[in-house]
């Protein structure tokens, strides 16, 4: 379950919010929205770089047009709807991944690229499309959003072939993308004063509610209908969403925004698609591979490329120099490290689940409860904590108890019960909610209210990014963790010689067709070595996500400063930034 980074633009900043982060995988959403109780403070070196010069208070009212009736509690509905709707999706996409693969006969990596393209698209995308909404209106774009993110279900939901899904995984992730920038500066533009708090309030609850029902509502639509009507359900609340921002919701942009940087948008986007490619193809064939190779050595080049156009360009669409502020790098690093570590292990936890406890995906669902009941809980208590408490004492040790977690899952064998998982995923859940809330506030509290969308944006981009690596990379070593153990295990047996294709059915699902072939005497040798291999090969990368997360943590801890963030009445105050 990930949760993806919403990223309103610097001008759209609402002084009190804190924004989701995108779980997906994969991925699964865990954010939570809270009244932040300071004012940042930013480092004079930052004084005079802005990169996203923000129209004044009254020249962004001047482009606003007055919605019919009570506007802003109508633009609160459809930013909840589509929220819902999009972290809603994210949650419910894992535990149906097993009925994909047995349904549209995917391969491993197959279902990795069903992650990944959505994740790839809505990373691309989040800082360009906030650019695009201050140029073209923050309400036209919402509309596109919604437009694409509902007609990419409804090809998802009738997909016939794994390509098909992975394309339309991918159009969601544009549409995902622009609704994730615009939703919080809509309603940074409608409301204002008290009732800015009370309308972050309710989102915040709206995104709390998703993250909880999630996965039992994803299991129950599999286990009653098929795993279409996951990405089917989306279309009538998509429906009600486009009708009422059509409506009912107010216009509003930034007349002095820039336009998008084009050629960084596609220099970045190339790079990354190049890095998971080989992570993913890794897994089937090798690291040493020349297509492998080569796109290495492309992802390097173009992100090399990349750098080099931002440093050099006045209005760069990632301003490396917030990398400057230790605190900046540390939230940037904590973002990554909890998507690549427990948000990229839920696609593997889910399979075990499904495939080898042979749990169906309701009962899957129940049991992840575990782990989303906890962020729930906690991260409630967390961003009230945060207004007392410097944020390096909670995304630290919250990063440090979701290593210790994944480390906990460890151990577990073929014949291991899921409650060997329990203490695990509380571990985990607790550490997830503690992060979330204060993360996004080492973002946006240590830059001036003008680079406060896209350093945000530069946050959310982490989280996807680790999302999109953590699978790939994760998935890779579980390939080939996998095949080693069966054929270690079968070396000298009966199904010596099948311990390569028994491998290949585990990877893609299909174990039941693979002892439908054999003599009734070794089905239970091979259920055996296909629990025994897979529980392996998940030992394996639970302890690699365990380890990346906890070096995440040191990293996170050493870096974030409270002397970053600032303070009422200091230089370039929210007080004085424009509101929407």
């Amino acid at each position: 379950m990930s949760t993806s980074g919403n990223t309103p633009r610097a001008d759209a900043e609402p002084p009190g919010a804190y924004r989701p982060a995108h779980l997906a995988a994969a991925d699964t959403a865990t954010a939570t929205a809270t009244e932040a109780r300071s004012t940042p403070r930013h480092p004079a070196h930052l004084a005079g770089s802005a990169t996203d010069t923000a129209a004044s208070p009254d020249q962004d009212r001047q482009s606003e047009t007055t919605a019919p009736g009570n506007g802003k509690w109508w633009t609160l509905a459809a930013v909840c709807f589509g929220t819902f709707m999009l972290l809603l999706d994210v949650t419910i996409v894992n535990v149906a991944l097993p009925d994909i693969q047995s349904s549209l006969g995917s391969s491993f990596s197959d279902l990795q690229w069903v992650i990944d393209a959505y994740a790839l698209t809505l990373a691309a995308l989040l800082l360009t499309a906030g650019s695009l909404a201050d140029i073209f209106g923050r309400r036209r774009l919402y509309i596109v959003g919604l437009l694409l993110f509902t007609a990419a279900s409804a090809l998802c939901g009738a997909s016939q072939n794994t390509l098909m899904l992975q394309l339309s995984r991918g159009l969601q992730g544009v549409g995902g993308a622009v609704m994730f920038t615009v939703s919080l500066a809509l309603l940074a533009s409608a409301f204002h004063g008290k009732d800015r708090g009370t309308a972050f309030g309710i989102w915040g609850a709206i995104t709390g509610v998703a993250v909880a029902i999630g996965p039992v509502f994803g299991g129950l639509l599999v286990s009653s209908l098929s795993w279409r009507w996951i990405f089917f359900v989306n279309i009538p609340v998509g429906a009600a969403a486009l009708a009422i921002t059509v409506l009912r919701v107010a216009e509003s942009r930034n007349p002095k925004a820039q336009r998008p940087d084009w050629i960084g948008f596609v220099l970045f986007t190339a790079s990354l698609s190049a890095l998971v490619y080989a992570l993913i193809e890794s897994g089937r064939t090798s690291f040493t591979d020349r297509l492998v190779l080569g796109c290495f050595a492309a992802a390097v080049v173009l992100m090399a490329l990349f750098v080099v156009l931002e440093l050099r360009s006045s209005k760069p669409m990632l301003d490396l120099s917030l990398f400057r502020l230790p605190t900046f790098s540390g939230g940037a690093i904590a973002a990554f490290g909890i998507s690549a570590g427990i948000f990229s292990m839920l696609l593997y936890l889910t399979l075990y689940l499904q495939d080898v406890l042979r749990y169906s995906a309701l009962q899957t669902g129940l049991r992840l409860l575990v782990l989303s009941g906890a962020i729930l809980v906690v991260a409630t208590i967390a961003g009230r904590v945060s207004s007392h408490l410097p944020v390096r004492f909670l995304i630290g040790p919250g990063l440090a108890l979701i290593g210790i977690g994944l480390l906990l899952m460890r151990g577990i064998d073929a014949s291991s019960a899921w409650t060997h998982l329990v203490p695990g995923m509380v571990v985990s859940g607790i550490g997830i909610g503690m992060v979330n809330p204060p993360l996004a506030s080492t973002a946006v509290g240590v830059v001036p209210p003008r680079l406060a969308g896209m350093a945000s944006g530069i946050n959310s981009t982490f989280r996807q990014v680790g999302i999109a690596t953590g699978i790939a990379l994760l998935g890779t070593l579980f390939a080939s963790r996998l095949d080693d153990a069966i054929r270690s295990a079968a070396a000298g047996g009966p199904l010596a010689g099948r311990s390569g294709s028994l491998a290949t059915a585990v990877q893609s699902g299909q174990v039941s067709a693979a002892l439908a072939k054999l003599p009734k005497s070794q089905v239970p040798i091979a259920q055996h070595l296909a629990a025994a291999g897979f529980t392996t090969a998940l030992d394996r990368i639970l302890l690699i996500a365990g380890i990346m997360t906890l070096v995440a943590a040191v990293a996170s801890f050493l870096l974030i400063r409270t002397k970053d963030f600032h303070t009422a009445g200091d230089g370039d105050s929210a007080a004085g930034a424009e509101p929407a």
